[in-house]
């Protein structure tokens, strides 16, 4: 009984040990206020792409991209590289990776809250990358304040945090027992989209009928379902995957020779008839839907 109870644990423990195999980015703090709540910062990412390397197509041999001195034409080694700020045309201003760190130590350290809004209010447009927060040991119960606070006001903190030598401005999410930072675009950083040719906002402008709105609300309607992001499928990859299969199992896999275009499906580039198209779309859906969701959507 007690060796079992003994390999119980040993297996608890390799499980907890593989939920946080990856290495954090950095350890500092998130700041609250006058409160600090020691964090790892982790990468919510996982990459999914298909690796290809560039060949030379005489004789399939990899091409490798190499550090040349501009001057010299020679590889310059990994350990003689260092990172250089052009002041004037062809002058530099060397900087260790100590010397980033050092420009403003608490800066690459800390995650400054500054404000707390609502979740609405941030345009989607603002985000662009996510990271999950990990709470450190002494910051384990003020990690669970601030989530609790956040869950109970709905509300979202805006914050400054240096990654790679670089400010960004960011977001703290309650996800679940988690608090998220997710990456935001400055202003700037984003095109004035008042630049594109939109058409009016408004019911004024509107140059639909109130039929066509009632049957694009039905389209709607059908293909409303609950968020389960398991369903969805880089179905691209998948077909590449295939491809790659396909070549392998035939050995053609030094085969270049140029091949067909593929037909592309039918774009209408002006829509005539909406609602007979809008009608059919109706259709098509629930003609695949389950007999159950049919009554109820009826």
């Amino acid at each position: 009984m007690g060796r079992r109870k003994s390999n119980s644990g040993k297996r608890k423990r390799t499980e907890k040990v593989n939920k946080s195999s990856s290495r954090s980015i950095w350890k500092g703090s998130i700041n609250f206020g006058l409160v600090n709540i020691p964090v790892g910062l982790y990468t919510a990412e996982s990459s999914n792409d298909l690796d290809f390397d560039l060949l030379d197509r005489r004789d399939f041999s990899p091409v490798r991209y190499r550090r040349v001195n501009e001057k010299t034409g020679r590889e310059v080694p990994w350990d003689q590289i260092v990172k250089g700020y052009q002041h004037e045309k062809g002058e530099y201003v060397a900087l260790t990776e100590q010397e980033f760190v050092n420009a403003n130590v608490e800066a690459t350290q800390s995650i400054d809250i500054t404000d707390f809004v609502d979740a609405a209010e941030i345009s989607p447009v603002y985000f662009d990358k996510p990271y999950y927060l990990e709470p450190l040991k002494p910051g384990r119960r003020a990690y669970a304040l601030l989530r609790e606070v956040m869950k109970k006001t709905g509300k979202m903190a805006i914050a400054k945090v240096v990654i790679r030598t670089r400010q960004h401005l960011a977001a703290i999410i309650v996800q679940g027992p988690m608090l998220v930072l997710n990456l935001l675009r400055f202003a700037h950083e984003l095109r004035d989209a008042s630049a594109f040719d939109l058409p009016e906002d408004g019911p004024k402008h509107a140059t639909f009928s109130s039929q066509e709105i009632k049957i694009a609300e039905n389209l709607v309607d059908t293909m409303v379902s609950d968020w389960n992001p398991n369903k969805y499928r880089d179905e691209y990859r998948e077909d590449l995957v295939k491809l790659i299969d396909k070549k392998v199992r035939s050995g053609q896999t030094k085969a270049i020779e140029k091949a067909e275009p593929a037909v592309r499906p039918e774009r209408r580039g002006n829509v005539i008839d909406m609602m007979h198209l809008l009608r059919q779309s109706v259709d098509k859906i629930r003609k695949k839907e389950d007999p159950v969701r049919r009554r109820k959507a009826s």
